[in-house]
């Protein structure tokens, strides 16, 4: 049976926390706001997890699922190659809602699903999903919604579609925005714009000129 706790009361909110933190440590999923849409999220390095968390929401491995952080310093143990250009958009974006894909670290024991060597990592901007992430290390994360269904603003709209599959739902009220991260693969010598989403690509341009855009 999946427990919820409010996490605009105090007290549901530590208390949430906690379970949520345990249920990600036994390999359950749990659902959580951030500062795009609500997420479903795992332990990143538990494989059987991640393919539960692909399991409920009924997706394939082709779409490999992205990973969340709580701190920038948590890059340096997961990707590599990772350019000065790179860093400026973590310095101008982060925490915030850009999602950077760049080179893992070929070290790593995970399965994300068919990643090609790459990782696509956020640092959201929002305190119950960094306090999260905090304790419990890199989770991934994906929006909290059965594919082809819309992503969920609220934890409403994710219990309805993800039920029991998910052990603990943290409800932080509505997310502040309902547009998903901008995507930028940065495995290249020029960033690339893979998804225009919560940062547009003029803001960006701000910070990397070059910027080039998926056709």
């Amino acid at each position: 049976m999946a427990r919820r706790y409010d996490t605009n009361d105090a007290t549901d909110r530590a208390t949430g926390l906690r379970e949520a933190a345990s249920a990600v440590r036994r390999g359950e999923l749990v659902v959580l706001p951030t500062d795009t849409l609500y997420g479903i999220g795992a332990d990143a390095f538990s494989s059987e997890a991640v393919a539960d968390l692909l399991e409920a929401k009924g997706r394939g491995r082709s779409m490999p699922t992205p990973v969340l952080i709580g701190s920038p310093n948590t890059l340096h143990g997961l990707v590599t190659d990772f350019s000065e250009l790179a860093w400026e958009l973590v310095d101008a974006f982060w925490p915030g809602g850009l999602t950077l894909v760049a080179k893992h670290q070929p070290s790593l024991q995970w399965d994300l699903g068919d990643t090609r060597g790459t990782v696509a990592v956020r640092m959201p901007l929002h305190p119950v999903a960094i306090e999260l992430l905090t304790d419990v290390g890199p989770m991934a994360v994906s929006s909290a919604n059965i594919t082809g269904h819309p992503a969920p603003e609220d934890c409403d709209a994710a219990q309805q579609m993800l039920g029991d599959s998910v052990s603990v739902y943290l409800d932080g009220g509505p997310t502040p925005g309902n547009v998903p991260s901008s995507i930028v693969d940065v495995t290249g010598d020029v960033p690339v714009l893979l998804r225009a989403g919560a940062i547009s690509a003029e803001e960006l341009r701000k910070v990397v000129p070059d910027l080039e855009v998926a056709n």
